[in-house]
């Protein structure tokens, strides 16, 4: 199996809903994004797939996040963990580029702190 990553990220805000510390308050991060495509045969350049073409569906979907409240995104608007950020970029890539052979995307809300969603 051969996997390629690519990466971006986007600024935005948001506060948690059903949860009781400072972080249901406003308040924002500098995201940064992971996104994984995956497949056990390779093209005819020797490729899984173009970085190019996994790197411009990833940015095309977090600039539509960037300077955003994602608690006003309709999708997002229950409580928008990074494990739900990581699932809604994982579906709307889906949606910009339909079979991309996307297999896992990661949010990162620190350096040190990411969730991942994989299906």
């Amino acid at each position: 199996m051969y996997s390629v990553r690519v990466e971006a990220g986007f600024s935005a805000a948001h506060f948690l809903t059903q949860f009781y510390g400072k972080c249901e308050n406003l308040h924002g991060h500098n995201y940064r994004v992971r996104a994984y495509a995956s497949g056990s045969q390779l093209d005819k350049a020797g490729m899984v797939l173009d970085f190019g073409v996994l790197k411009g569906c990833l940015r095309r979907v977090a600039e539509q996040l960037d300077h955003r409240c994602l608690n006003d995104l309709a999708e997002l608007q229950n409580s928008p963990s990074a494990e739900r950020i990581a699932r809604y970029l994982f579906e709307a890539m889906l949606a910009d580029t339909p079979g991309l052979p996307l297999t896992a995307v990661e949010v990162f809300e620190t350096d040190t702190s990411m969730a991942r969603y994989e299906p």
